[in-house]
């Protein structure tokens, strides 16, 4: 059977129409992504803005034409952190209900953490991973912390990500000294609740997922174009993710549009992004982060998968 997962966050809305067989291997058909900034502003007003609807309404039809032409048994739509935060949400999923035919799952951050758990794990080749293994998903209003072996035993959703801080500190071009150390403050508070909650520190192995852990390594191996099957399963040493992180933060915006791997739509936010996933690998003591291309879609389709299109 075929399926359908369509993943609305803050700054990207992807699909991954995929099969699994019988051995429950997943078999990628198609996986698009397009950046749409849904959660645009939300941070500061609370709500989504017209024109961020409008940028995802008009990705939505693009997905359903192209899920149209496929023969699938089910399509689910999870909505992540910004949906979660929105106070005219409703809008949203009315607007994504008539264009997709589909009731999006507004999930919770438990939710989202186990689903990319499930995605990245079982889409790394085997022996790479050690168990138990930290999946970190830094998106662009939250990030998830996973810690498990065979299935999640702790996990946690924090405010956390790149739109935000962007947004909320990193206003400068570059960011000044103390913009920086503003976001840093944040990230001291966000981890200590993750320390509450999750013991990171026992993780045999740090997964990395999303685009601005992509995007470090992209940068940190040099590469001339953007290639997700080189990226997928590669390592990045804390000492790569300092180097990256620390120029991204002293670059202009037209200084990073102009790296040949940065998606356009990252530009504005992979500063943030990367000091979140600089502060996480220096909090786990990890000498590597294992990268991933396999995430929450992958997630949503082995669920699907199980429960047999019902």
């Amino acid at each position: 059977m075929t399926f359908a997962a369509i993943d609305c966050g803050t700054n990207s809305i992807r699909l991954l129409i995929a099969d699994v067989d019988d051995a429950g291997v997943l078999h990628e058909q198609k996986r698009v992504m397009q950046i749409v900034r849904l959660g645009e502003g939300v941070d500061r007003t609370g709500e989504f803005s017209v024109a961020a609807l409008e940028r995802t309404f008009a990705a939505c039809d693009e997905y359903a034409a192209l899920i149209a032409k496929s023969s699938i048994e089910r399509v689910r739509f999870v909505a992540t952190s910004a949906t979660r935060d929105a106070r005219n949400r409703q809008e949203f999923v009315n607007g994504v209900r008539a264009r997709l035919g589909v009731e999006p799952d507004v999930i919770s951050g438990d939710e989202e953490a186990a689903l990319s758990f499930s995605g990245a794990v079982r889409g790394l080749p085997a022996g790479l991973v050690q168990s138990p293994a930290l999946v970190i998903d830094i998106g662009g209003g939250s990030t998830e912390f996973v810690l498990g072996g065979a299935s999640p035993t702790h996990s946690i959703s924090v405010d956390i990500g790149c739109v935000r801080f962007a947004e909320r500190h990193l206003n400068g071009d570059p960011a000044t000294p103390e913009q920086i150390a503003a976001v840093e403050v944040d990230l001291a508070k966000a981890l200590d609740l993750v320390r509450a909650a999750v013991p990171i520190e026992r993780a045999a192995s740090v997964v990395g997922l999303a685009g601005s852990v992509t995007t470090v390594a992209a940068m940190a191996f040099d590469l001339r174009e953007y290639d997700p099957v080189l990226l997928h399963g590669s390592l990045i040493t804390t000492e790569q993710i300092e180097d990256v992180t620390a120029r991204l933060l002293v670059m202009t915006k037209a200084e990073r549009s102009a790296l040949p791997f940065m998606h356009p739509g990252r530009v504005d936010v992979i500063g943030a992004g990367a000091m979140v996933l600089r502060a996480i690998a220096r909090a786990t003591g990890t000498s590597v982060v294992v990268v991933s291309e396999t995430d929450i879609l992958d997630g949503i389709v082995y669920t699907l998968a199980l429960q047999g299109g019902s």
